[in-house]
C-alpha cells in the first residue's frame, strides 16, 4: 500500500511529458545551435593541440585499453578520420555537436525538474557561456564527451523517480557503463552518484532488480578494458601513480580550488549553479531532487581532496545550472516587480560570456591574447608544476608542430641515403612523436618512435639505434646514451610550451642497442 501511494505522489509531482521538440525546449535547441556553430568557426583558427595528435596516432592503434586513457576515444578518433578527414575542423565536428548536446540534455534536466521555458532557458545558457566547458568542446578528447554520458546518467535517474519507472535505471547503466569506457573518471562520478542515493529516499533503489540489472550491465561494459588492464599490469594505475610521485600536477588548497571553479564556470553563472546546490538540497520542491545535490557535494569533496585539476568538474555542472534554472523561474514567478530579471540577466550573462570568449577559443591573434588577459585582470594559470608558457596551455599546445616537422624533415632528408635507412625519429613525448606521424609523410619521413605513453608499446620497429634524431632530448642524456652527438638545429617558436624549446640532436650509434635500451627510455606520465 506504502509503495503504491509513492508511486501515486511521484506521479502526480512530476512534469508534463513533452517531447524533444516541444515548445519549451526550443530555446535549448536554438542555444545549441549557437554553440555549434560557435565552435565551427573558430575552431580552426590555431593548429592541432598537442592531445590531438596522440589521439590521431592512437587512432592508427585500436585496442581494448592504453596506459593514460580508455579505449573509447581513439575509437571515435578513427570514426572522425575515416569518414570526415583528419583536418582541424573534421576533427573537432563532434566535440562541437556534443557541446550542442550537452546543452539539449542541460534543457531536458530542468524540465524534468519541473522547468519551463525560462528555467530552461537560463540553464542552457549557462551552459554555452560557461569558459571551462566552451573551452573543453573546442578540441578532439575525452572531455567533450564526458558530460554526455554523466548527464545523461541524471536525466534517465530523474525520469525514473518522475515516472516511477525504475526499469529506466537499466539506461543509467549503459550511459555509466560507456562514460567509463570513454574516461576513466566516470568511476568518481559512479561512486558519487551511489553517495548521493544511499544519502537520500532513492536508497530504496537497493532493493530494486532493475538497480542491480545496471551494476551488471556496467560490469559487462568495463569488462574488455579490465582484462586490457590486467593483461597490461594495469598501465593506467601504474601511470597515474607516477604522476603522483612526481608532483606532475599543481596541487591547490580548499579555497583556491573552490575560487578556481567558479571562475572557470564565469563568476556571474554562481548565481545559478549555487543556487541550484541550495534548491536541490533545501527548496520544498526542489529537495525531492537531493539525490543530485548529495551526488555533486560527493564528487565536489573527492576531487578536492585528490587534487583533481578543475576542469575535472565541469561534466556535472549542468544538472546545477538546470536546478538553478528552475530556482530563478520560480523566484521571478513569486516576485512579479522582479520579473525584469528575465531579461536584465540572461543579458549581462550573455555579454559575460561573449568577453571571455576569447580566452577559451582562439578567436584573437596569438600576440593579443596575453594583453587580452591583462585588460580582464586574469592571469595564465597552471595546472601543471613544470608549464612553462606565455599563453594558457591550452593554447600553447597548439602552435609549432608542423615548423618543428619541416625542421626534422631538413635535417632527415640531408643524411645520405644509405644513413636514412637506418635512421629512427625518437621523440620524447607523444605530442611531437603524434606531429611526425600526421605532418611527416608529406616530407617523406618514417613514422616516428617513442617511449612516452602508450607510443612505448608501440616499440621501435626495424631500427637498431644505429642511427637516432632524437626531439625533446636534452644534450647530457643523449651523450650518456649515445657513441657520438651532433647538435642541429633548434626549435624555437614563440608561442609554444617552454619543453618544445629544444635542439634537435641526431645520435650516431647507441652504446647498446636499440632493443636493450627500450625499457630505459620508458616514460609514463
Amino acid at each position: 500500500m506504502e509503495k503504491m501511494s509513492l508511486g501515486t505522489e511521484l506521479k502526480e509531482q512530476s512534469p508534463l511529458p513533452g517531447g524533444w521538440f516541444s515548445n519549451d525546449m526550443a530555446p535549448a535547441w536554438l542555444l545549441a545551435a549557437a554553440a555549434v556553430l560557435l565552435q565551427m568557426a573558430t575552431n580552426g583558427r590555431y593548429g592541432y593541440f598537442r592531445d590531438e595528435l596522440y589521439y590521431l596516432a592512437l587512432s592508427h592503434h585500436l585496442d581494448w585499453g592504453y596506459v593514460d586513457l580508455a579505449p573509447m576515444a581513439p575509437l571515435v578518433a578513427y570514426v572522425a578520420r575515416t569518414r570526415f578527414g583528419e583536418s582541424l575542423h573534421a576533427i573537432r565536428l563532434l566535440p562541437a555537436l556534443a557541446l550542442g548536446a550537452e546543452i539539449l540534455i542541460t534543457g531536458l534536466i530542468a524540465r524534468e525538474l519541473a522547468g519551463k521555458r525560462f528555467a530552461i532557458f537560463l540553464a542552457c545558457l549557462a551552459v554555452l557561456v560557461a569558459p571551462v566547458i566552451v573551452n573543453n568542446a573546442s578540441r578532439f578528447s575525452m572531455n567533450p564527451f564526458e558530460s554526455l554520458f554523466w548527464m545523461g546518467t541524471i536525466y534517465f535517474l530523474l525520469l525514473a523517480m518522475n515516472r516511477n519507472q525504475p526499469e529506466l535505471l537499466v539506461w543509467c547503466g549503459v550511459l555509466v557503463g560507456l562514460g567509463l569506457e570513454n574516461k576513466h573518471s566516470t568511476a568518481f562520478f559512479l561512486i558519487s552518484l551511489i553517495v548521493g542515493i544511499l544519502a537520500t529516499p532513492e536508497r530504496r533503489w537497493f532493493r530494486s532488480k532493475w538497480f542491480w540489472m545496471a551494476a551488471i550491465v556496467i560490469v559487462l561494459l568495463c569488462l574488455p578494458n579490465l582484462i586490457w588492464q590486467y593483461r597490461h599490469d594495469f598501465a593506467t594505475w601504474v601511470d597515474l601513480t607516477n604522476v603522483k610521485k612526481i608532483h606532475k600536477n599543481v596541487e591547490l588548497p580548499t579555497s583556491a580550488f573552490l575560487k578556481q571553479q567558479a571562475m572557470t564556470l564565469l563568476p556571474l553563472n554562481a548565481l545559478i549553479w549555487i543556487a541550484g546546490l541550495g534548491f536541490l538540497l533545501f527548496h520544498g520542491q526542489g529537495k525531492r531532487y537531493r539525490v543530485l545535490g548529495f551526488t555533486y557535494l560527493a564528487f565536489l569533496a573527492i576531487m578536492n581532496f585528490l587534487h583533481g585539476k578543475d576542469y575535472y568538474l565541469a561534466p556535472i555542472y549542468p544538472m546545477l545550472f538546470a536546478a538553478g534554472g528552475v530556482y530563478w523561474e520560480m523566484f521571478t514567478e513569486a516576485h512579479a516587480r522582479l520579473r525584469w530579471m528575465k531579461i536584465v540577466f540572461p543579458i549581462v550573462l550573455a555579454i559575460m560570456g561573449a568577453i571571455a570568449f576569447p580566452l577559451v577559443l582562439p578567436i584573437l591573434p596569438p600576440a593579443r591574447i596575453v594583453p587580452y588577459m591583462r585588460a580582464l585582470g586574469v592571469s595564465v594559470s597552471r595546472n601543471e608544476t613544470h608549464m612553462d608558457s606565455d599563453l594558457p596551455q591550452h593554447f600553447a599546445d597548439e602552435f609549432g608542430w608542423p615548423e618543428m616537422v619541416a625542421q626534422v624533415a631538413d635535417v632527415y632528408n640531408k643524411m645520405p641515403a644509405d644513413e636514412r635507412a637506418k635512421t629512427a625519429i625518437l621523440a620524447g613525448n607523444y605530442g611531437s612523436a603524434g606531429a611526425i606521424d600526421l605532418f611527416g609523410p608529406r616530407y617523406g619521413l618514417p613514422p616516428s618512435i617513442s617511449a612516452h605513453q602508450n607510443y612505448y608499446y608501440w616499440g621501435f620497429r626495424q631500427y637498431t639505434g644505429e642511427s637516432l634524431i632524437m626531439l625533446n632530448w636534452q644534450l647530457d642524456d643523449a651523450q650518456y646514451w649515445c657513441q657520438n652527438v651532433e647538435e642541429g638545429p633548434k626549435v624555437d617558436y614563440p608561442y609554444t610550451m617552454g619543453w618544445e624549446h629544444y635542439t634537435i640532436l641526431i645520435c650516431h650509434g647507441l652504446k647498446e642497442p636499440l632493443a636493450e635500451a627500450w625499457p630505459h627510455f620508458k616514460v609514463w606520465d
